[in-house]
């Protein structure tokens, strides 16, 4: 199955970075994902292209037009008709968007794995006419808590996120179960070769070829650094019997050291 993604952007050029490199760009040489770019300028309906407007009531910037972006839209949607989408879902990049997790990640796959073709909507300015979004998005989307130029890179990051879990996107498909948050922690420090650099020398464990040893040690790691850096993830979380003990060894620690 060939997941389906069509974004609509005034910049498609930037979609580049997506395309043309990395584990996206071997994964879409695969066959595992096709994109189409539209660029609403194209269903402008001025002979100069443009798309965007003055806020009512006033105020600074612009704000993106609802008729050349519904358009695109549409014509997204077509697109994704004919190659084989059982429904299209349209998800518009915003920061007043529910946030975008690992969960969500992992429900958006099952989506594209089961059919469901995504439209993501990247807009640009102030942002865009509510009035389309409260006609055809679905779901809107934040990667974060900030503010950036354009939706288009909100978009790469979730096309990404979600790229790297279909099956056979990556070299080893037990990479993307091992990442940050997968399970709920912060992913545990990762050393390679030489065994000493600029005096440091590699964790004893991860050299004794002991592999009940070094799951134990990458596990209290990722407590560790989880309870320093994202506390607020521990709470959300359940301990296993043996969590329990590695936290309380932890705190121990940290003591001995204060």
């Amino acid at each position: 199955m060939t997941a389906v993604f069509d974004c609509v952007s005034i910049f498609p050029e930037m979609f580049a970075a997506l395309t043309e490199f990395g584990v996206t760009r071997k994964a879409r040489e695969a066959g595992l994902w096709s994109l189409a770019l539209w660029n609403p300028r194209d269903y402008a309906r001025n002979a100069w292209g443009i798309v965007d407007d003055r806020p009512y009531g006033g105020g600074p910037g612009m704000v993106m037009q609802a008729a050349p972006l519904e358009a695109a839209i549409h014509a997204a949607r077509a697109r994704q008709q004919s190659a084989g989408a059982a429904r299209s879902q349209v998800v518009y990049l915003s920061p007043q968007g529910a946030p975008f997790n690992h969960a969500k990640v992992m429900d958006m796959t099952a989506r594209l794995m089961a059919g469901v073709g995504l439209v993501l909507l990247c807009g640009r300015y102030e942002g865009v006419d509510e009035r389309l979004i409260e006609r055809v998005v679905e779901e809107e989307l934040s990667v974060g808590d900030f503010v950036v130029s354009g939706g288009e890179l909100a978009a790469m990051l979730l096309m990404d996120a979600l790229i790297r879990q279909l099956p056979g996107a990556l070299g080893d498909a037990a990479s993307a179960a091992e990442d940050s948050f997968v399970s709920g922690l912060l992913d545990c420090p990762h050393y390679t070769r030489p065994e000493v650099y600029a005096g440091q020398a590699v964790p004893e464990v991860l050299l004794s070829g002991d592999h009940a040893r070094i799951r134990r040690w990458r596990l209290k790691a990722s407590l560790a650094r989880t309870r320093k850096r994202r506390p607020e993830l521990l709470t959300q979380r359940a301990l296993s019997a043996e969590e329990t003990q590695l936290m309380t060894e932890i705190r121990l620690e940290q003591c001995g050291e204060q």
